[in-house]
């Protein structure tokens, strides 16, 4: 993939930081165009098959598969591109790898069509299962040892059992001596399949992160790619009213995407521990005026926040960016699921700083507040509105890492409030 220098236009930006999570993502991504021949091919995806991204480029994906299946593959884009008869396009399914060398491997394969309008591509994302299948072949080895184990433990009791029938007190060690081993080898079990359910949580965590990524990209992405077209047809000077819609939503779909960027690395800096609180000393009422003035341009018709004005000459010690995140995040939230007025209430008492967002919007379903701050999470009354579920994690992330608390109420259909309480340095 082509690097991208020039960093001041916001779309080499996005184009770079998309760039980067594909260039840096753990499962190979490769896309194909309608013949089969790979348009893209990431570092992982290479390091997979044993060949260099050079070497895959312009090449039919067949040469990645073993016969069979090679000589079947390009017909089957033909009859799906002739049909519209998807059989493997959106559904994850196990498949066999050929790498370079001939040696053959399971991997696990998610295919999605992306739709650029003239033409169509496909995306696959392989996940290797060459050690998820080596793990489920030691499971069953395990199951089988112990097994044997249970079947020759029980043998040797019974011989034991039937030599020590002299004496009650003999016979009462033997069982318990049974007993004590069986429970030993149930606990190995339990362990065993916990480990087992962690791993296929990891796999359902990762299909979730790829499905939610190549929505909130595609969306964005197709309208940058309508408008750019639409701009280069209207060439009148009195079209210029059509040229700034266009480019109005070239730069809102560019936000988006940079939004999601953004909370991808904030999560990724946040997980490897390379974020720590930096205290600085700042007045809080400008801090809280400048944030209300920077998210003018994201409220609706009939929107407003109302920020409390007892804030003169109020300075505080602690993380502004951390800070800043967090009141930013949950601000946008509010004005996201809300047509109405936002509360915004800010004071500090004594060594602490207490804040409240009120929004009167949709709210959050009682049966789901639980997951409020997981990954990924997002209520099912929101599904229709763009978001990534990583929010409200990253900011609970933040409030750990200042020792700060965060606790919510929320009723559907009515709104919900938010209150952050953070300890102040002297």
């Amino acid at each position: 993939m082509d690097s991208i220098s020039n960093n001041s236009n916001p779309n080499a930006k996005a184009a770079a930081r998309l760039e980067a999570v594909i260039r840096t993502a753990t499962d190979g991504i490769i896309l194909i165009n309608e013949r089969g021949t790979m348009e893209l091919v990431n570092q992982a995806a290479a390091d997979l098959f044993g060949y260099s991204t050079n070497e895959m480029t312009g090449q039919n994906v067949s040469m990645l598969m073993p016969a069979p299946r090679k000589q079947e593959h390009d017909s089957y884009i033909r009859n799906y591109l002739r049909t519209g008869e998807a059989k493997i396009i959106g559904i994850g399914r196990e498949v066999i790898g050929q790498k370079k060398n001939g040696t053959r491997f399971p991997l696990r394969l998610s295919i999605s069509e992306v739709d650029y309008g003239e033409h169509r591509a496909f995306t696959g994302i392989l996940h290797d299962l060459t050690k998820e299948k080596e793990y489920e072949a030691e499971i069953k080895k395990l199951n089988t040892e112990l097994e044997q184990r249970v079947a020759d433990r029980t043998e040797e009791l019974a011989l034991a059992i039937n030599k020590l029938l002299k004496t009650n007190k003999q016979l009462e060690y033997e069982v318990e001596e049974r007993a004590l081993a069986e429970e030993s080898i149930r606990e190995k079990e339990r362990q065993l399949r916990k480990a087992y359910e962690k791993e296929r949580e990891l796999n359902r965590l990762k299909s979730r992160f790829v499905s939610m990524a190549s929505h909130e990209f595609r969306t964005p992405l197709s309208t940058i790619l309508s408008s750019a077209d639409l701009i280069e047809a209207y060439k009148e000077e009195i079209q210029q009213n059509k040229r700034e819609r266009h480019t109005n939503r070239i730069k809102s779909a560019v936000s988006n995407l940079t939004g999601v960027l953004n909370d991808f690395l904030s999560l990724s800096k946040l997980e490897e521990g390379k974020v720590q609180p930096k205290e600085s000393r700042f007045d809080l009422g400008e801090f809280c005026a400048e944030i209300v003035e920077d998210l003018q341009g994201m409220l609706k018709a009939n929107q407003h926040i109302r920020l409390n004005k007892n804030l003169p000459g109020v300075e505080i010690t602690l993380d502004k960016k951390m800070l800043k995140n967090i009141l930013y995040n949950l601000l946008s939230n509010a004005i996201k699921y809300s047509e109405k007025p936002i509360d915004f209430g800010v004071n500090k008492v004594e060594q602490k700083l207490n804040i409240s967002i009120r929004d009167y919007g949709i709210g959050i379903p009682q049966e789901e507040q639980q997951h409020l701050f997981t990954r990924f999470f997002r209520a099912h009354n929101v599904e229709n509105i763009q978001g990534t579920g990583l929010g409200l994690n990253i900011v609970k992330r933040y409030l750990d890492l200042l020792k700060g608390q965060i606790s919510f109420e929320s009723t559907q259909g009515e709104g919900s409030t938010f209150y952050i309480t953070i300890p102040l340095a002297d």
